[in-house]
């Protein structure tokens, strides 16, 4: 595509602008110019056809007038010839300018045209003939001014009413005429014409004046004899049925509208010269300041950020230049600052690459030792011989398994956090219940420990989620019972104004300064005094104080530490007061025995050969009846062979086919023709999966499955009660479902 000057553009705009305005302008007075014009000129002209009209009719009265005055005739130089005729149509008088006068003559003229007419009162008016070919006459009959029946006759010379007709002037050549009623030349300026009877019936505007009712109108169709196009208005004169005609030749009409067209062009042809001038300068004057922004955009564009456009033309383009200007600056900026970030990008991945591989070894290492005395004690047990060294090796593996679900359970938990799928569910609960429950799970702890556990309990109510509350003091407690090695931990609540402050104090080695931040990042701990796996609590990854600092914002508190390195640490927090509800039913408990699950018919899905074995074992043993299947397809398949629709579901979500368990679920829930209980297994903590779950009315369970929660869940969903409730069996964040 061929580019053209800005100049030339620029130059061509303006002169195409300015040449629409003129045009658009000039048609539009033109045009308002030949609107007012015709109307001026149809106005005149009816004014003056209705000019004629009058002044016909005028002289037709005084004629009529002075038929009455017999003695008056010769005053009507109008009048060539007035009879009297009595009533039986016998002449009594006639006066004549032409001929020789008679009196009492008693010749009939009863058979005069309007004779009959004026017998009955009516004035009549005859055909217009000619006298010799010379003169145009109308014969006019009146009842006389005697009342007797007599009637008077009078021959009225038409030359007078030509007299009136030829004085109207339209116009350079402009004209009126008088027509009868069949279209023939009564009067006119060219005398020849009326004399040779012209017949103007053919003409448009005399058709169209004969045609209508009004008794004014305006033609600018007419024509006339020579067929030259005129504008004609018209008046009618009623009592002689004739019609005044008022014409002008259409050229000489239209003629100024011509001039001002012709004006106007002249015009417009000067001012577009100008406007292509003036465009030209005005491009050319901004040719110069464009191109050196073009030439600065070309070197901003190359890297020279430095550069700066000089431009002093006090407009728009000067502001232009001093913008790019500052865009430079501030891109020169933006590449420091953005070399400064990726530089603390750098140092952050970097920081993260460590935080990993501390994760990974600390992972490993303690995630590793659960395992490894849990394969040392499943081969002790292959080769004990005893009940109770089979019973003693039973209990440590469930003390290995407790270590590694808890482990992972803090991960799970840190995880869950960090994808926020965790929000807080709030409730008024009694405080007293939150720590009567702190002091029966870590009480046998601290006595086995050989130091002091008390809780100091308050009688109010707590605004809050009551799980999230308990899991914070959880790590709180757990946490001052690892590090104390003498003295006590004590937990205590005390009113502020509308708040709770609840605090855990402990006579641990302390936090040094430098460190209280450290304390709550992901896998810091701090020293490891004495022999902690014997305490029941384990090593952990150090994630109790991370998991701590994440909850809180929930709650919409903070933690408050204060620690003495030697003298211990003290960790507080502040709630909401609560109302007090009544008497606060005891947590429900979920029955150890499976007598409610005995006799279930459970199907379990599973791509994985030994999950789905060891899942069908567990239920089996609390005696269910199971069905296992490797997918949704496997599933149906086999159902198809049973006669019995399952009465539970429990399925893995990630599958190996194309579909998840959810999906899995819902094809055989629609096979079966019924809403099975289910229960989904996954390690997923993504928001996705839990709102998948949740719509399809699915309790969730993260990996490793604790048989502790899946037995409670099982007997939940079994449960002959019709309301949901929320069933806690572990401390575990994880445990809500």
């Amino acid at each position: 595509m061929s580019r053209q000057p800005i100049a030339t553009r620029y130059a061509a705009l303006v002169a195409a602008l300015l040449a629409v305005a003129l045009i658009v302008s000039g048609a539009l007075e033109t045009w308002v110019s030949h609107r007012d014009g015709r109307a001026a000129l149809e106005s005149l002209q009816r004014e003056k056809a209705q000019a004629a009209a009058t002044a016909v009719s005028r002289f037709v009265e005084d004629v009529l007038r002075n038929l009455e005055f017999l003695k008056l005739l010769r005053l009507e130089p109008a009048i060539t010839t007035a009879t009297l005729v009595d009533q039986r149509g016998r002449e009594q008088l006639r006066v004549s300018r032409i001929m020789t006068d008679r009196i009492a003559s008693g010749i009939d003229q009863s058979g005069q045209a309007g004779f009959a007419t004026a017998r009955a009162g009516r004035v009549d008016f005859g055909e217009v003939y000619f006298v010799a070919q010379t003169e145009p006459y109308l014969t006019i009959a009146a009842p006389s001014a005697a009342r007797d029946g007599s009637v008077v006759i009078a021959d009225v010379n038409l030359k007078f009413v030509n007299d009136v007709v030829s004085q109207i002037k339209v116009g350079a050549t402009g004209y009126a005429y008088v027509a009868d009623a069949h279209g023939r030349l009564v009067s006119h300026p060219e005398m020849s014409l009326v004399l040779q009877m012209t017949d103007l019936s053919g003409l448009p505007q005399v058709q169209a004046a004969n045609a209508a009712a009004d008794v004014q109108g305006f033609a600018d169709d007419g024509r006339d004899p020579s067929g030259v196009r005129v504008l004609a208005a018209h008046a009618k004169i009623p009592r002689l049925n004739w019609t005044v005609f008022v014409e002008q030749p259409r050229a000489e009409a239209i003629a100024p509208l011509v001039a001002s067209i012709a004006r106007n062009a002249v015009i417009l042809v000067v001012a577009l010269a100008l406007a292509v001038t003036a465009g030209v300068v005005a491009a050319r004057r901004m040719v110069g300041p464009i191109d050196e922004l073009r030439r600065g955009a070309q070197r901003f564009g190359a890297g020279d950020l430095s550069h700066r456009i000089d431009i002093a033309s006090g407009d728009e383009l000067q502001e232009l230049a001093e913008q790019f200007n500052a865009m430079g600056a501030q891109l020169r900026q933006t590449y420091a600052d953005l070399e400064r970030r990726v530089e603390e990008r750098t140092r952050d991945l970097n920081l993260a690459n460590q935080a990993k591989s501390r994760f990974l070894a600390a992972a490993s290492h303690d995630l590793r030792q659960p395992m490894h005395a849990l394969a040392l004690f499943v081969g002790q047990l292959s080769a004990s011989r005893t009940h109770a060294e089979r019973a003693a090796l039973t209990q440590r593996i469930e003390e290995a398994v407790g270590s590694l679900t808890e482990l992972l359970d803090q991960l799970l938990d840190l995880s869950k956090l960090e994808a926020g799928a965790l929000q807080a569910v709030h409730e008024d609960f009694p405080v007293g219940d939150l720590l009567e429950a702190i002091e029966r799970q870590f009480a046998p702890l601290a006595r086995a420990k050989g130091i002091a556990l008390r809780l100091r309990s308050n009688p109010a109510w707590l605004r809050s989620d009551p799980v999230l509350v308990q899991r914070i003091l959880l790590n709180l407690v757990s946490n001052a019972i690892r590090y104390t090695e003498h003295g006590g931990v004590l937990v205590g609540c005390r009113k502020r104004g509308e708040r709770m402050r609840i605090a855990v104090w402990d006579t641990g080695c302390g936090i040094p300064d430098d460190r209280r931040k450290d304390v709550f990042h992901e896998f810091v701990q701090l020293g490891h005094p004495g022999d902690r796996r014997a305490d029941g609590l384990g090593r952990g990854l150090g994630l109790g104080l991370a998991i701590v600092e994440r909850l809180t914002p929930l709650l919409g508190t903070c933690v408050e530490l204060r620690s003495r390195v030697g003298r211990g640490s003290m960790f507080a927090f502040e709630l909401p007061l609560g109302v007090a509800t009544g008497a606060r039913a005891p947590p429900a408990v979920v029955p150890l025995h499976v007598a409610g699950l005995r006799g279930t018919f459970a199907l379990v899905i599973d791509d994985d050969e030994a999950a789905r074995a060891g899942m069908c074992g567990l239920l089996e043993s609390w005696g269910c009846l199971t069905l296992a299947a490797a997918d949704g397809d496997d599933a149906i398949r086999q159902l198809s062979a049973h006669d019995r629709p399952p009465e539970l579901i429990v399925c893995d979500y990630r599958l190996t086919t194309d579909e998840n368990g959810l999906e899995a679920v819902a094809r055989v829930r629609a096979a079966v023709g019924g809403d099975v209980p289910t229960i989904i297994v996954t390690g997923d903590t993504s928001n996705a999966v839990l709102n998948a779950a949740q719509l399809a009315r699915a309790p969730l369970l993260h990996k490793p499955v604790s048989p502790v929660k899946l037995r409670a869940l099982l007997t939940h969903l079994l449960s002959a009660a019709g309301s949901v409730r929320r069933v806690s069996t572990s401390n575990s964040i994880g445990s809500r479902v």
